[in-house]
C-alpha cells in the first residue's frame, strides 16, 4: 500500500479559520463536524487533490504566534502571483513575497489567521528528477 500524507492542524477559532482559508487562499470546506457546544469538532478542507484536517485546539496557542520559524504547509499553485494576492488580500501576514528561486521555480509564503505558516508555489514535491 502507498502511504499517503494528510496535515491536520489545530486552530483556537476553527469556525473562523475554516472561513479565512476559503477566502484567503481559495480552499474548499468538504467535510465539517461541529461538536455540541458549536465548535468545529473536525472539518477537512480541499484544494485541488490535497486535503488538510482540522479542528478547534485544546492548548491555548499555536506554536507560531506571530513570527515565522521555518515550519508550515506547501501547496502548489499554477498562478503564484494571482494566489499571492489573494492572500494578502484575504489578511494572510507576509512572510515574504513572490520570489523566483535558483531552482527555477517560483513561491511565497504566508502565515495564517492563527500563525500557521503556509508556502505556494510553482514547484511539484515528488517530481523532482523525474524527466
Amino acid at each position: 500500500m502507498t502511504p499517503t500524507m494528510y496535515p491536520y492542524l489545530s486552530y483556537r477559532g476553527a469556525a473562523a479559520a475554516l472561513r479565512f482559508l476559503e477566502e484567503a487562499f481559495g480552499f474548499a470546506t468538504s467535510v465539517r463536524w461541529d461538536a455540541p457546544d458549536g465548535t468545529v469538532q473536525h472539518a477537512e478542507v480541499t484544494f485541488g487533490e490535497g486535503v488538510v484536517m482540522m479542528g478547534t485546539a485544546d492548548h491555548p496557542t499555536v506554536p507560531l504566534d506571530g513570527a515565522s520559524f521555518g515550519q508550515g504547509i506547501y501547496v502548489y499553485v499554477e498562478n503564484v502571483d494571482a494566489h499571492f494576492e489573494r492572500a494578502r488580500a484575504g489578511g494572510a501576514r507576509v512572510v515574504y513575497p513572490p520570489e523566483d528561486t535558483e531552482w527555477g521555480t517560483r513561491r511565497y509564503r504566508v502565515l495564517d489567521s492563527e500563525g500557521y505558516e503556509w508556502s505556494f508555489g510553482s514547484y511539484r514535491p515528488g517530481t523532482a528528477g523525474n524527466s
